[in-house]
């Protein structure tokens, strides 16, 4: 069989991800009842049609959880579903077709969502192949599909029975762009520069004002009560008060609340409906009225009065320019403030208040963080981050949307006495729309007449089962919940970790997942996080084509800490490329003896030497590193571990200090050859779960007919042989290597082929037990380096240090010396160097010149020297850890 000469990612990884399917070896095997199961509840991706470095990050993790855990003998369960509903096809819809989502049938619109998403899902499969993540393509599932949502609604219907989905109206976060409710969770935070306005408030019946700062001038006509501090003395006399709100003159009440910060502004402070979330404390609390400012789309009501029909900022300018021509601005400052902004479109997010569908998520909050407290998390301060958020929840979680392509809401409507009625469970999947109630009369009142609900589920409903479903709920395999591994990025915790956690709770009374592992965010060159808008983008299929995806996993996996946020690094890339090429040319090299008979040998039955025995006891001590690594999911470890080993310690030194070995048919060629095979499988499949192309080239080329398994993915993780583990075997090694590396440097710094030979080297140590160890790896240092003869002495060489020559630095005398420099200069050659080197022991050499004596110091000097031993010159080279003094006679290398 022909070797290519160099390995090609882009040719052997395509063969190989055709190979694994057809095969199914990544495949789920429901019928093996022995093997013990590991499930990871993959993420369902939204179908954006981009894969972009985030997504490649994201996978590359799983996926060698999936490759390490299989060759740990599990069953692994690796599914893949994507999550189709929801705000960003829609919103990508209307951006594709320059539409809003009222401008077509509702019907109609689906159809877009539904084929958009469906070629974006054709290409992000494709990439995920091309990546080569070991994904089981049988458990396919789209949210889209009746098969899917049916689960959506049955989890809905059930929980609606035990009464933890209501139907109410209650404040909620509102997105005048999408047109839709959205929860706290899909609120995200600007920081932005806004205008503190400080506007005047007419006591009415008397002259004075109250100032009260708003950055919110456009709720004005909402403004339902003032509020003051109880403690703050300067307002108390008004307290329980009238004042008049501009511009259009209502009167509301003054109240005081310990909530009030007499700090911010004036310390009075307007309460409106809704400008923020203190706003819908204090309205409850007081029980006042609510005034509908704002409507869907984001425009002023009629309650407005001559502002209605303005958008949010236009009414702001207007209002504040009324105000301003009618004296009530006192002043204005620049002010920074956190807007919430719509997750998807980034709009200032309002709060209104409609009737909505709620799950009570609040009632379960303690229970959701005495579940999080027992599951594993990596790293484990994400813990903290999740149980800060659920603290931080002030809202159940309203889970109706006001849009089109989602998972409808199985509930219809009485029309005499909006009864919601709710589908039952045999009818699902069902569409209120097209289908019939499963009642004839409404059981509240007795009406015959229904009409369908018209808002839909948030995506979050359908995403938050996906471990219940993987299981075959409600048909629960036991095998399979809880998920074993519940993977994601830093930035859905407050998403996907906690819907899934309180919807199982609520659902099965269980917690979904045993452990969490968090992976960073990508960030550009640039060191800030990786967007197009920022020009620091980088397409994954740009680097994967120009370098192949192992390359692109390998950035992936030891680019940070599990957790830790990634640069991207195109040197990495390279390096991760360039270590590829190197360990194929070292296999390349080892073919010869990859052979059965050699790898089947016992080691106790081969002679080895002592760095054969070194290396051996290297590579088991580096499986249980690997292992142990991988089981913390500490992939940076693993792979650095495994790199440090093949680069340095297996091609660099070992494969150098054998050749001669396995060239010259040294009577212990056997045991290199053995431990070089050995190794090498060894790390191959250690290597696996990073490089799994690189890892079948390998062992499909050199190993498959000794094991005769179809797949490296099948075989078994390398088990360490604690027999072979041996301290002093290590301590050889390094003192093998330490000289090798010495006299390579020496024959690099005088431009001497790597063959040339040594004449003769003496290695001096006082040392007893380091002169005993010296003397078993000679033999390996004189084959390695081409030394013909090996002294050791224990008794300290006597040698003498000579002055050649003494030459100005000219760099730094060439400005003090000037017209003197070149007399200096020929004043030094002359003199006699034993004189020279008597005038250096004092610190300074004088030369005398007309009318004056220059005197130099050593840093102003370019001193040459040679050392002497017994009248023959020698290279003195010292060595720390362990100390040792290696002498070279330089007779025998020319001048």
């Amino acid at each position: 069989m022909e070797i290519p000469k160099d390995y090609d990612p882009l040719k052997v990884e395509p063969k190989w991800q055709k190979y694994w399917e057809k095969l199914g070896v990544h495949r789920f095997k429901r019928d093996d009842l022995q093997a013990p199961t590991y499930v990871i509840d993959t993420p369902p991706p939204y179908p954006s049609g981009e894969f972009h470095m985030g997504t490649a990050l994201n996978w590359t993790y799983f996926d060698i959880v999936a490759r390490y855990k299989r060759m740990r003998g599990f069953n692994v369960l690796f599914p893949q579903g994507w999550d189709c509903h929801g705000l960003p096809t829609e919103v990508q819809v209307e951006k594709k077709y320059g539409i809003r989502k009222g401008d077509l049938p509702a019907e109609k619109f689906r159809e877009l969502c539904v084929k958009l998403t469906t070629e974006n899902i054709a290409h992000m499969k494709e990439e995920m192949n091309s990546f080569g993540f070991s994904i089981d393509w049988t458990t396919e599932y789209r949210t889209m599909d009746p098969s899917y949502y049916g689960k959506t609604q049955l989890s809905f219907v059930q929980l609606y029975k035990k009464g933890l989905i209501y139907r109410g109206e209650h404040p909620v976060n509102w997105c005048p762009r999408c047109e839709t409710a959205i929860a706290d969770a899909e609120v995200e935070y600007q920081e932005k520069k806004t205008t503190l306005h400080y506007i005047k408030f007419r006591v009415p019946d008397e002259k004075e004002t109250l100032t009260i700062a708003t950055t919110r001038p456009e709720y004005l006509p909402a403004c339902v009560a003032v509020a003051v501090h109880p403690d703050d003395k300067r307002y108390q006399k008004y307290v329980g008060e009238k004042l008049e709100v501009p511009p259009l003159g209502n009167l509301v009440k003054i109240i005081e609340d310990k909530e009030v910060d007499p700090h911010f502004g004036t310390g009075v402070v307007m309460i409106c409906t809704f400008g923020d979330k203190t706003d819908v404390k204090w309205v409850k609390r007081y029980k006042l009225p609510v005034i509908k400012l704002i409507d869907e789309r984001g425009r002023m009501t009629e309650a407005s009065g001559k502002y209605s029909g303005m958008a949010i900022e236009e009414a702001r300018r207007s209002i504040v320019k009324d105000l301003r021509e009618s004296g009530l601005i006192e002043k204005q400052e620049e002010f920074p403030h956190a807007v919430g902004v719509c997750w998807r479109c980034k709009t200032p997010v309002e709060i209104v208040s409609k009737p909505q569908w709620f799950m009570r998520v609040l009632a379960l909050n303690d229970r959701v963080i005495e579940e999080a407290k027992k599951i594993r998390w990596v790293p484990e301060h994400m813990l903290t981050r999740f149980i800060d958020w659920v603290k931080s929840m002030d809202w159940d979680w309203v889970i109706s949307r006001q849009r089109i392509f989602a998972t409808p809401i199985p509930a219809w409507y009485c029309t005499s006495c909006r009864q919601p009625i709710v589908a039952e469970e045999k009818q699902l999947p069902v569409n209120p729309v097209k289908d019939p109630p499963p009642v004839n009369q409404c059981p509240n009142c007795g009406g015959q007449k229904f009409e369908p609900e018209q808002d839909v589920l948030d995506t979050w409903m359908d995403s938050s089962i996906t471990i219940a479903v993987h299981a075959g709920w409600p048909d629960l395999d036991p095998r399979l919940f809880p998920a074993d591994l519940q993977p994601n990025g830093t930035d859905i915790i407050r998403t996907w970790d906690y819907y899934l956690m309180v919807r199982h709770l609520a659902l099965l009374n269980k917690a979904p997942y045993k452990t969490v592992m968090i992976n960073g965010m990508v960030l550009g060159t640039d060191g800030r996080a990786m967007h197009k808008s920022l020009g620091n983008y980088v397409d994954s299929s740009k680097a994967r084509d120009k370098y192949g995806a192992d390359a692109l996993r390998q950035w992936a996996a030891i680019g940070a800490s599990t957790g830790a946020d990634i640069p991207f690094s195109w040197k990495d890339v390279e390096f991760s490329y360039r270590f590829l090429r190197k360990f194929w040319n070292a296999i390349r090299f080892a073919s010869p003896y990859l052979k059965p008979e050699i790898l089947r040998q016992d080691k106790n039955s081969v002679k080895l030497r002592p760095v054969d025995r070194w290396l051996l006891s290297r590579v088991n001590r580096l499986i249980k590193d690997v292992t142990g690594w991988l089981e913390d999911f500490q992939f940076n470890r693993a792979l650095g571990e495994l790199h440090n080993f093949v680069w340095h310690e297996l091609c660099d030194m070992y494969i150098e200090e054998v050749k001669y070995r396995l060239y010259g048919k040294d009577q212990t060629s056997s045991g290199a050859a053995f431990t070089l095979g050995h190794v090498i499988m060894t790390t191959i499949k250690m290597l696996a779960p990073f490089v799994p192309h690189f890892a079948e080239e390998v062992y499909q080329t050199f190993f498959s007919a000794m094991e005769k398994q179809s797949s490296i993915h099948l075989t078994k993780w390398p088990e360490p042989d604690e027999s072979a583990i041996d301290r002093l075997a290590e301590e050889l090694g390094k003192i093998a290597n330490k000289v090798v590396s010495a006299l390579r440097q020496f024959k690099s710094a005088r431009k001497l082929a790597l063959n040339t030979a040594i004449p003769e080297l003496i290695i001096y140590t006082p040392d007893q037990k380091l002169r005993k160890q010296l003397e078993e790896i000679v033999g390996d240092i004189a084959g390695t380096m081409q030394v013909k003869e090996i002294k050791i002495l224990s008794e300290k060489p006597e040698l003498e240090e000579r002055l050649i020559s003494v030459e100005p630095n000219f760099a730094k005398l060439g400005s003090r010396l000037r017209g003197d420099l070149k007399a200096v200069t020929e004043a030094l050659r002359e003199t006699n160097p034993k004189e020279l080197s008597e005038q250096l022991q004092k610190g300074k050499i004088t030369i005398p010149m007309p009318n004056k004596v220059i005197e130099l110091t050593v840093d102003e000097l370019k001193i040459t020297k040679e050392t002497v031993r017994k009248g023959h010159r020698v290279e003195v080279i010292d060595l720390t850890e362990p100390a040792l003094t290696l002498l070279l006679p330089l007779g025998g290398f020319g001048k």
